[in-house]
């Protein structure tokens, strides 16, 4: 196929209607740029008049160039009652930058009788005339049928001449939505089919996943003849959200043969992570295309197959969408996944493959894994190789917790020798046991190691092994570093918190001085 499918984006709308998410002005710009920068056809961007900061948004993005994309404005058809110039919605519209405007209008006669209580034909001149004068006022026009596919199986005739007064008033394309989200594959290809001979301007989908369908909805809507998709990046939206792009975008170029803009797909992974971090909401890790573990292989038997030929266990080479391979390695490893591994990392493979696997199911017994902690991984290699010697030892370690009257105090004391046998004790106070620790034993290296000043903890996470046991369980600790270049994680395992908390710091720092000598 060579037809060409338009994407629309509605992040900046449809998506800050996702739980947990207000857009400031400056993330609204943020994400402007990075969609335009990708190369995204339409752009929309809130709703002029409907609060401060699309007000704000509309006044500041004047000054924005956009190199690729089309501004579009969000609005309705008018009141019932109220002439389209005197309609405050469609007059803020007209004043609003974007050359484009996007106004949706009732095309369900349930919603027409129920939501706005008034006349079938009365909501047909809502449309017609609310879409005419934004025309006639310069604006280009698309007109989003609200609940079309709920309105088709209620009343055909009614939903189609919904599309048709739109027309009629000039309006450039027919979106047709599955507002509630319902429908399934068939039922929206059999309803667009019927649009196409109803009207001659081009239709577009706009899709929410409340059945866990919209992707495959949007592919089947295109499959039959709709020439623009609506959705948001990672899915966002109201409810269960929108139509994920990062998963319509590379099923529409690499499975179905659609041409799109010329977007760079190998940025795609990096977009969702991108907007994800501005929205303060991380993509799902098994998000397809996209998400950390969407390339993740963990079975031994899948990585052998994968290490002959990659299209055993992949459908796609994740680099065509920025994304990249994972092996992880478990108590599921074989002599291939180590293999693979080792190489992913870049250390040598030798025949020492077989005792490596054999230590990780021995220390994946105890409760360790290390899937999400390669650091640690790296270091249990070369120690099991004698290619590294621990540059300091934690000869013990004291914390006292003291509370009184309500306020909680903690302090840490420990010991540690450097690899010369030089002893340095000392003490730090924390916000817990652990962050006291975390001080302390900072504290007591930097006298040996000034380089660790430039390490961070960003993340710590706790889990525990065996409920069952309550609070005598023990537990997997995992904490992630950073030196602001690079990121690492490592992994401690106790049946006491703070001596697994301990085993993962320590590795974490040992860590860093390793790849401070690699340099």
């Amino acid at each position: 196929m060579s037809e060409r499918v338009v994407i629309y984006d509605t992040t900046l709308r449809d998506g800050a209607q996702t739980e947990g998410i207000l857009f400031s002005t400056e993330d609204k710009l943020d994400i402007l740029r990075e969609l335009d920068s990708f190369g995204i056809d339409f752009i929309e961007c809130g709703w002029p008049g409907a609060n401060p900061t699309d007000d704000e948004f509309f006044s500041k993005v004047k000054n924005v160039k956009l190199n690729k994309s089309k501004l579009v404005a969000f609005g309705s058809t008018r009141r019932y009652g109220v002439k389209p110039e005197d309609d405050e919605n469609l007059k803020a519209l007209v004043q609003s930058p974007a050359e484009w405007c996007c106004i949706f209008g009732k095309s369900w006669d349930f919603q027409v009788k129920e939501a706005l209580n008034i006349g079938l034909d009365e909501n047909l001149d809502l449309v017609e005339d609310s879409v005419r004068f934004l025309v006639k006022s310069g604006k280009h026009v698309i007109f989003d049928a609200e609940h079309f596919f709920d309105g088709y199986k209620s009343d055909r005739k009614y939903a189609l001449n919904v599309l048709r007064a739109a027309e009629s008033g000039g309006a450039e394309w027919l979106v047709l939505c599955d507002t509630n989200g319902g429908s399934l594959p068939s039922e929206i290809s059999e309803s667009v089919e019927d649009a196409l001979l109803t009207v001659d301007v081009p239709l577009g989908i706009h899709c929410h996943n409340d059945s866990d369908m919209a992707t495959a909805c949007s592919l089947a809507a295109v499959d039959s003849g709709c020439s623009m998709v609506q959705g948001t990046i990672n899915g966002l939206g109201e409810r269960c959200g929108n139509a994920n792009l990062c998963t319509v975008i590379p099923n529409l170029v690499y499975k179905t043969g659609f041409e799109t803009s010329e977007m760079d797909l190998t940025k795609l992974t990096s977009l969702s992570k991108s907007i994800g971090e501005l929205v303060n909401i991380p993509p799902r890790p098994d998000m397809p295309y996209v998400g950390e573990t969407a390339f993740t292989h963990k079975g031994g038997m899948h990585i052998s197959a994968m290490t002959k030929n990659s299209r055993t266990y992949e459908h796609i080479d994740p680099s065509l969408v920025g994304n990249s391979r994972k092996i992880l390695v478990s108590d599921m490893a074989g002599k291939a996944s180590i293999i693979e591994k080792l190489r992913e990392l870049g250390l040598e493979c030798g025949d020492d493959t077989p005792d490596i696997a054999k230590k990780i199911k021995e220390m994946e017994s105890k409760g360790y894994q290390f899937e999400g902690a390669d650091a640690s991984f790296e270091l249990l290699v070369k120690r099991l190789r004698g290619e590294m010697k621990s540059k300091f030892t934690v000869e013990g370690f004291k914390i006292l917790i003291d509370n009184r009257l309500g306020d909680m105090d903690t302090e840490a004391s420990i010991k540690v020798l450097d690899s010369e046998g030089e002893l340095e004790q000392t003490a730090a106070d924390g916000n817990g046991p652990v962050n006291a620790l975390d001080k302390a034993l900072r504290k007591s290296l930097l006298k040996f190691f000034p380089e660790i000043n430039e390490m961070k903890l960003s993340d710590y996470k706790v889990r525990t092994l065996d409920e069952k046991s309550a609070t005598a369980a023990g537990v997997r600790v995992l904490i992630r570093s950073t030196d602001g270049k690079r990121s690492w994680t490592t992994v401690g395992v106790s049946e006491n918190v703070v001596e697994a908390s301990l085993i993962a710091l320590v590795d974490a720092l040992e860590y860093k001085l390793m790849i401070g000598e690699n340099k």
